[in-house]
Formats: structure tokens, C-alpha cells, sequence
């Protein structure tokens, strides 16, 4: 037996077992890099790359590592200070039960959580099929003509449909009628985004008022249905008086309801918009949970966010792809109707396969129980002789207490119990599908004091309290899809037959630049479940959210030392809307200060395309600078805009490092430019993971930075979402950052609620937890040294666009495939389909200059699959070389016709002038382990053309 090396305790401890379980670059690895790349060492390859001006010297403030079982331990003992009582708040956040089918092989299968967004349709046929059936489910109970792949929640989602009507309709009017049943935190949402737009929210208390104001100009006015606080109303009238003035008349609807109620269609909505969560999400104190947009034909069109659609394969084969305008704020910028980049794709496929798995008769039944439920409570609460708000009722009530509000809410704390606060006269009591008979038997309970409790049997008169006329009476989801995988083994094999279309992080590496696709590891992922944070209601009294309270500011508190900033909130829910509230603040904080003039947005050509769309949000006047050949910002195109609009300048937008991959040197010489002529200077926090450890944004002149929790701190993207885009500040603008109520001088919130997506944010404490201040810089070093890796073992093939002056790039580098398309017509997009018969999801398309591909590693891939990957692109290299010199005709070749089906491949006349094996195998480590794309490249232009956004007869798959 061979002498072992002595050790100490602390050693056998092993405090950073963790770091290379995440980091995939072992020393020896790194040694091969670092050769292949001809720098000595790690270090002198980053001082190479960090501009020393910039460069952080201090470590982070954050605690020693810990291994995974420790950091488990922690989590749990702070998901323990979380007070889990039943809630029958209600207000748009219900218990549920979520299968254990769909919870374990969706919510807690990688195939589904690591998926990217749907932008390579080939590869996420599966993802994109299960939200199709979404939209078939939204429109289905709506009514409506359309509906988008989810938004982010039920209140920004009344925001974008306020947004949408206002850019529609032909009213001029500036007035936006909102009716007070709505939930209080959508009317709070909304007054933060209409202010920016001029846009004047009259709220109305009382039927009086809320018919008197849709007799006045207005161009949208919005409903809840059903209300709030309780009752059912027909809103027919409503939505006629709208139209009269030349508006949009928009519903707020409760899905489950409407498997019993009359449709928003029929009582003539335009826009109908909600919240899925009771279809399976757990209220996670707020998040995440798939909202959704539904709308009539005419608004297609400007409908924001995702939008599946169906279209036809190469072969002549129904597929699906995103349709119009997906990520149009990358086309229109500045112009553009939304700046929604994420959207909630996880929890949608989830809400979708809960109405899969239940059908309708499932569904119905569900909301019938909860109906009964819900009238035997009332009945019950009359005969104690309490007065209800309203008689008709679907699964909410609102009994009067007389003042005596704070001490019945008491006395429910005490039996486990959470009502709602309606106000000092009132409380609200909702049911929900976990609600039972003993549910019942208690709250009845707290209302009897001495008198006896009803008997339930006797209440029980086989009635609800839904008005005779409001009841539904058209068909809902009746494609065989939500009528056919109601066992648990035919659901069990639905869910795998779409998760084998897909190609996610599970399966292969993501090479796709300014995303990071990086590893979710399954110690992170474990806490998100527990009930102690998923059984949590977001407006439960603050001392039962200890635990989440204490999550938060912990993970402020490392993000303002990871990043250098005073202030964090973690409210926005997506990157764009942690752009939106730091702008938000910028210009609350000139206006706080007189500087009202101050409207004016600096941005370079080269930025994301959220930027300018979110500067128009806010109400900015977006002003565009020039950017050098090396993709640098222009410094003399930037101090000449400084001084043209010096004394009306606001902010700039930046993205560090750039969107061409390189640290520019210059940066704090940008910064201090703009300071100058008393602007403010936005850090786009995209790519935050080529920072951390490195260099403080904070610290080196940024004002604001968003970062993206579900890109640098490992919350999965889950097919384009759930996401967290905290919003960091200096000092003097903590001030004005997202607020749960709208203070004055706060912004106001920018989600519905107040944590954000709070019941993911235990995967980035873990993720910081285990790594500390030196793993996480090592984390950062490494992607560095893998985009460099990849850039200089491609050089000779696919020449790196930008680079600095030493030929280093950041964390991830633009591979220039426009020669190649001027000298034999194969473009990038040819590339990144063939790369799918290589095993690949492409990196990203022709983003941020055309003809290109922006590749991202990240720190934990493995030096075998980065070869994996230079392997295939080289041999790419050579199939194209094959086009070039006139071997294989530029139209009929294997990256023309990519991805090759396993069906495209077994016709029994053969034409091609490559061979089968070619188009299957063009490497050999293929033959191993094959990823087979189930359609052929899918047409774009046919798929706008013909547009179809549900679920496809039966007939159209078997054809």
C-alpha cells in the first residue's frame, strides 16, 4: 500500500469539495490550455486580459466555502424559520396539489430545467409542444383568438396589457380605467408603469364610480374576474362601454374559475391576462409563476413576449418554432412595444401538463369542489350571522367584521391560520384546491365564539354561488391532447417522449454567448421544493417570512460584495426588468433633484437590445453612440454626445465586459466622461461572469447594474425562464430602488411580489455558499481560460471578430463566418443547424453581428467537451471546404440540408453526393452516443406566413 502525502484535519474536512464538482477545468487541463494558448500561467493570462485600471485587488466579503452537505444544513435551518400556516389569503396566490409525476420528471428533471430558450427550433420540439398546449389552455378557458408562451407574473402582465391597448386602440385618450376589485398588488404595478408613460390610472372604489368612468374618454379599462375581495360580475356592460370610447376592455381572469365561468370572450374582452400558478406552481412566497396574455386576433401582432407557433420541417412536417415578433427588442430596439426577454417557460410547462394530467373533467372538478366548498363556508358564516361582501362568490369571500378586522386575524394566527386584511372592516377568505372539510369546520370555528358550528352535511344543498347566467356553457380543451395521459404511466411516457426531442445542458455543452449556460448543480436545486419556502403565501405576516427574510438579505449582501455597489433588490423578476428599475431609479433620482430635463439615454450600437427597449420604458429619449472597429466604445463619438446633451443627459448603458467579448480598456474613462456632465452610468450586468472576482462594477464607475441570477449564479434557465434580475445601486440611489408599496421617492414595485421569484433565490445562496470569495474567482478565471482555449484552437478555421490588442478575448469570443458566406454561400445559420448533427445546441446566431457565432463555454465544462466542440467545428470547417472547392454543390450538401433526420436518412433512393454516414456520423465518437433531431430544419417565413398558435389537430401530427 503506497505512503499517503500526511494531512491535517481542515484538509480531510475538504471545505471546497464543491469547486471541482462545479468548475469542469482541472490543474493539469489548465496546464494544456494554458500551453495551447502560450501564456505561463492562469494569473498572467488574466492580468492580460483585466485591465490592471480595474482590476480588484480585495477579496470579496463573503464566508468561507462549505461543502454541500453543510450548505444544505444552513439552508434548512434558515427554510425553518419560516412559519407554514394554511393561507386563505387568497389574492392571486393558492395552494395546490402538483403531481408527483409532473413534479418529479418536470420540475426536477434536468432535461426539462436546463433547457435554453427555443431560439433553435430543431432542438426544442419538445419544450415547444408543451408550451403550445399553454397557449391551447389560455385560450381555450379565455375565449380569446391568441395567447404568448407566459409572461412574468399576473400584475406586470396588466401592465403590458395596459401598454399593448394604449399602442393599439383609437382612442387618443391618456386615462386607463382600473377597476379597485382588481388584486392590490396589480394596481401597484401598474401605477409604476404608467407614470413614465404619461399614463393617467383612475381608480375606481365603487360600481358608481367605475360606471361614471367608463362614460368618460378612456382607451383601456381594466377587471378583475372574478373580483378580488370576492363576487362574480358580468362585465358585458363594461366591455361596451369601453368600446364606445374607442378602447380595449381588459379582464384580469382566474384560470380555474373559468373552467366554471362564463368566458372573458363572450362578456367581449380584447386582452385577458392572469396567473397560472394554482395549475400546480407552489406559492413560493411569490415565485416563480407563469402569467399569460391572451388577446383577440387584431392584437397579434403587438402581442409582447413568446409566441409558439406551428409551422412545417424541411420534409414537409408539422414543427414548431417561436413566431413574429420573438425578442423583437433586438430588431426594433428603442421602438419596441416590450422589453420582455425572459419569459417563465418552466413554470408554464408545468401549468400546461397540470391541465394535461387533469383534463378538463379533472379541472372542473377541481373548481367545482372548491365552488362548493366555498358556498358551504358562506352558508355557514350567514347562519353564525356574519355579513358577507357579496353574494355570489367562486372561491373567495369577504366577511364585514365591524372594526373587529385585527383580532379575528389573531385568532385565526392561532389555530394555524392565515386570512386576508381586507381593511379594518373586513376580512377575505379563500379556498383553493387543498382546501377540505376541516378547513371549512375550523374557519367556521373562528366565527361561532360560543355559538355551535354548523353541520357541513346540512349546509350542503348541492348549489355554489355562481350566478345562473355568468355560468360557462362552451367547450374547453377538447384536443386529445388533454384527454388522453390522465394515468400516471401514460403521462409519465408523454413527458419523456418531449423531453428525448430536446437537447439541454443534461445532454450536451450550450455554447451560446452572453447566456452562460452553466451548471445547476443538484445540491443548489434540492431546497427549492421543501415546503418550509414552497408552502409559503407572499403577503403572509412578516414574522412567518423569517426565513426568506433572512435569504434575501443574505443575498443582497454578497451580491453588493460580489459586485461593489451599496444597495441590492431582488425584486425584478428578469434581467429586463432589473434594467427597468435601475433606470427607474436613475431617473427618480434626477427628478428628485429638479433635473427633470434630464431624459436623455446614451447607447452604444453594439448593446443589448433590452437596453434601448427598456430607456423608452422609462420614458428616456435614447440617443445611440458609435462603437470602433474593434467593437470598443467610440470614445470621441461619446464625449462629442456628451456635450451636445450635457445638461439633458441622464445615463449611459453600457454592457462590461462589451457584447463583442473584450474588457475594454477604457472603461473608467467612459464612466468619468459621463459623471462629468452629471449623467449616470449603467452597467449592464449580462456579463457579470467574466467580472466576479475580477473586477466591481461598482467600484470602477458604474451607478446601476442589473445582474442575472439565472446566468452567472446558476438559477436554470428552464427553456427561457424562471429568471431574477437583481438591481444593484450606489449609495445615494438605494433611495429609489423597488419598494413593495409606492413611497414616496420610491419607484414603486416592479413585480407582484414583494421578494420577486423568492423561491429560486436559494439556488444562488448555495451557489455562493459553497464556492466563496476563491472559488468564485476561480470560477471566473477558468471561463476566461476556456473562451480563450476555444478562440486559439479555431483561429486557423473560424478567425475570432473582436479581440484585444493582444489577441485575448473575455469570457466568450465572435467567430466570423461572413467570409465563408461571400465565397460559397454557406452562412452561419447553416453552421449552427449542422452543428445539431454533431450533438450541439449552436452557440448564439448572428448576435451581435450578423454572420456570426458567439461562443460562451463556462467554467464547468470539461476539457474533453470543449475538444468535443473544436472537433466538430473543425470538422464543419472541412465539410465546408468541400463546398468551396466544388465537391459538393453549394445547394445540396450536408450543412444545407442540416439537421438530418433519422427518417430523412432511411429513404431508400439515396441522391445526395455525401453519404448516409456522412450526413449521421461525420465523426466517429458520434456512432457512441447519437442525439437525433426529430424535425428537419424549420421554415421561418412559412410559419409567419401561416400563422398557427395551438394545438394542431390530431390528424396534422399523423400525416
Amino acid at each position: 500500500m503506497p505512503m499517503q502525502a500526511q494531512t491535517t484535519l481542515t484538509d480531510l474536512e475538504n471545505s471546497t469539495e464543491f469547486w471541482p464538482r462545479h468548475i469542469g477545468i482541472t490543474e493539469p487541463d489548465a496546464k494544456h490550455m494554458l500551453a495551447a494558448i502560450g501564456a505561463a500561467s492562469v494569473q498572467t493570462l488574466i492580468d492580460s486580459i483585466v485591465p490592471a485600471s480595474i482590476a480588484q485587488r480585495d477579496a470579496m466579503a463573503l464566508p468561507a466555502p462549505v461543502t454541500e452537505v453543510q450548505a444544505l444544513a444552513e439552508m434548512r435551518a434558515i427554510a425553518q424559520k419560516n412559519q407554514r400556516l394554511k393561507s386563505h389569503i387568497g389574492q392571486g396566490y393558492y395552494g395546490n396539489h402538483l403531481p408527483g409525476v409532473i413534479l418529479r420528471n418536470v420540475l426536477e428533471n434536468p432535461a426539462w430545467y436546463t433547457a435554453y430558450t427555443p431560439y433553435q427550433a430543431e432542438i426544442s420540439q419538445g419544450r415547444m409542444e408543451a408550451l403550445l398546449n399553454f397557449q391551447t389552455m389560455v385560450t381555450d378557458l379565455t375565449g380569446m383568438d391568441i395567447a404568448n408562451a407566459s409572461m412574468l407574473d399576473e400584475a406586470t402582465a396588466a401592465a403590458e396589457a395596459m401598454a399593448l391597448a394604449k399602442r393599439s386602440v383609437k382612442s387618443k385618450s391618456a386615462v386607463f380605467v382600473v377597476s379597485g376589485y382588481c388584486h392590490p398588488q396589480t394596481i401597484a404595478v401598474l401605477r409604476t408603469r404608467a407614470t413614465p408613460l404619461d399614463i393617467e390610472i383612475v381608480l375606481t372604489q365603487s360600481q358608481e364610480e367605475w360606471h361614471n368612468a367608463l362614460a368618460q374618454p378612456h382607451f383601456a379599462a381594466l377587471a378583475q374576474y372574478p373580483a378580488s375581495i370576492g363576487g362574480v360580475h358580468d362585465y358585458s356592460e363594461a366591455a361596451a362601454a369601453t368600446h364606445a370610447q374607442q378602447g380595449a376592455f381588459i379582464m384580469a381572469a382566474d384560470l380555474l374559475a373559468l373552467t366554471l365561468l362564463k368566458s372573458p370572450a363572450e362578456m367581449g374582452a380584447d386582452i385577458v391576462v392572469g396567473t397560472t400558478q394554482r395549475f400546480g406552481m407552489p406559492m413560493g412566497a411569490g415565485g416563480p409563476h407563469a402569467g399569460y396574455m391572451a388577446c383577440l386576433d387584431a392584437f397579434k401582432r403587438s402581442l409582447p413576449g413568446r409566441l409558439v407557433g406551428v409551422s412545417v420541417d424541411s420534409h414537409g412536417n408539422p414543427a414548431f418554432r417561436l413566431a413574429l415578433q420573438t425578442r423583437e427588442q433586438h430588431i426594433r430596439r428603442e421602438k419596441a412595444t416590450s422589453n420582455i426577454c425572459t419569459a417563465q417557460v418552466l413554470p408554464a410547462v408545468i401549468a400546461s401538463m397540470y391541465a394535461v394530467y387533469h383534463g378538463p373533467q379533472g379541472l372542473a372538478r377541481i373548481a367545482q369542489r372548491t365552488a362548493r366548498l366555498t358556498a358551504i363556508l358562506a352558508k355557514g358564516l350567514q347562519a353564525l350571522g356574519q355579513k358577507l361582501y357579496a353574494s355570489s362568490a367562486f372561491d373567495t369571500l369577504t366577511v364585514l367584521t365591524n372594526d373587529a378586522t385585527d383580532s379575528v386575524l389573531a385568532a385565526a394566527v392561532a389555530q394555524g391560520v392565515n386570512l386576508r386584511r381586507v381593511c379594518a372592516q373586513s376580512v377575505g377568505i379563500a379556498l383553493d384546491e387543498t382546501s377540505t372539510r376541516a378547513d371549512v369546520e375550523l374557519l367556521l370555528g373562528l366565527f361561532a365564539k360560543t355559538q355551535a358550528t354548523p353541520d357541513l352535511n346540512q349546509l350542503d344543498d348541492g348549489q355554489d354561488l355562481i350566478p345562473k347566467d355568468l355560468r360557462r356553457n362552451s367547450a374547453y380543451l377538447t384536443h386529445p391532447v388533454f384527454n388522453s395521459h390522465h394515468s400516471e404511466t401514460a403521462m409519465l411516457r408523454y413527458l419523456r417522449s418531449l423531453s428525448d426531442k430536446d437537447l439541454a445542458l443534461d445532454r450536451s455543452m450550450i455554447p451560446l454567448g452572453s447566456c452562460t449556460m452553466k451548471l445547476n448543480a443538484t445540491s443548489e436545486m434540492i431546497p427549492i421544493t421543501w415546503p418550509e419556502f414552497a408552502d409559503i403565501h407572499p403577503y403572509a405576516p412578516a414574522e412567518q417570512l423569517a426565513g426568506y427574510a433572512e435569504l434575501d438579505a443574505q443575498l443582497r449582501q454578497w451580491l453588493c460584495s460580489i459586485t461593489g455597489y451599496a444597495g441590492v433588490s431582488l425584486q425584478p423578476n428578469a434581467g429586463s426588468q432589473g434594467e427597468y428599475a435601475g433606470l427607474l431609479a436613475i431617473k427618480a433620482y434626477h427628478e428628485a433633484k429638479g433635473d427633470t430635463q434630464r431624459t436623455i439615454c446614451l447607447i452604444p450600437s453594439s448593446a443589448h437590445g433590452t437596453n434601448p427597449a427598456s430607456a423608452q420604458m422609462v420614458g428616456l429619449q435614447v440617443v445611440v453612440t458609435a462603437c470602433d472597429k474593434q467593437g470598443n466604445v467610440d470614445l470621441a463619438d461619446l464625449r462629442a454626445k456628451c456635450e451636445q446633451y450635457s445638461d439633458r443627459l441622464a445615463c449611459i448603458m453600457i454592457t462590461y465586459p462589451s457584447t463583442h467579448g473584450v474588457f475594454e480598456t477604457q472603461v473608467r474613462e467612459i464612466c468619468e466622461l459621463v459623471h462629468q456632465h452629471g449623467g449616470r452610468v449603467y452597467v449592464d450586468g449580462a456579463n457579470m461572469n467574466a467580472m466576479v472576482g475580477l473586477a466591481q462594477p461598482g467600484q470602477f464607475g458604474g451607478d446601476v447594474s442589473h445582474l442575472n441570477l439565472h446566468k452567472t449564479f446558476c438559477i436554470p434557465h428552464g427553456g427561457g425562464g424562471p429568471g431574477v434580475g437583481p438591481v444593484c445601486v450606489a449609495a445615494d440611489l438605494v433611495p429609489f430602488l423597488p419598494s413593495t408599496l409606492n413611497t414616496p421617492g420610491s419607484v414603486g414595485p416592479v413585480s407582484a411580489a414583494p421578494y420577486g421569484n423568492a423561491a429560486v433565490l436559494p439556488i444562488s445562496w448555495m451557489y455562493i455558499r459553497m464556492m466563496g470569495d476563491a472559488g468564485l474567482r476561480q470560477a471566473t478565471q477558468t471561463a476566461i481560460l476556456s473562451a480563450n482555449y476555444i478562440s486559439s484552437q479555431l483561429k486557423e478555421h473560424f478567425p475570432t471578430l473582436y479581440a484585444s490588442e493582444n489577441g485575448r478575448v473575455a469570457h466568450e469570443c465572435i467567430l466570423d463566418l461572413r467570409p465563408i458566406k461571400d465565397a460559397c454561400g454557406i452562412t452561419a445559420e447553416d453552421v449552427a443547424k449542422r452543428l445539431i448533427d454533431y450533438g450541439f445546441h449552436a452557440p448564439t446566431l448572428s448576435f451581435p453581428v450578423p454572420g456570426t457565432l458567439m461562443v460562451e463555454p463556462t467554467e464547468s465544462e470539461s476539457l474533453a467537451e470543449l475538444d468535443r466542440f473544436i472537433e466538430a467545428m473543425v470538422s464543419i470547417r472541412q465539410e465546408i471546404a468541400q463546398v468551396e472547392n466544388g465537391t459538393w454543390p453549394q445547394d445540396n450538401n450536408p450543412l444545407v440540408h442540416a439537421p438530418h433526420t433519422a427518417a430523412s436518412l432511411l429513404v431508400g433512393d439515396w441522391t445526395a453526393p455525401y453519404s448516409r454516414e456522412q450526413a449521421a456520423y461525420p465523426v466517429a465518437r458520434l456512432k457512441q452516443s447519437k442525439y437525433w433531431c426529430p424535425v428537419g430544419r424549420v421554415d421561418n417565413v412559412y410559419g409567419d406566413r401561416n400563422l398557427f398558435c395551438s394545438c394542431l389537430p390530431i390528424q396534422a401530427y399523423e400525416d
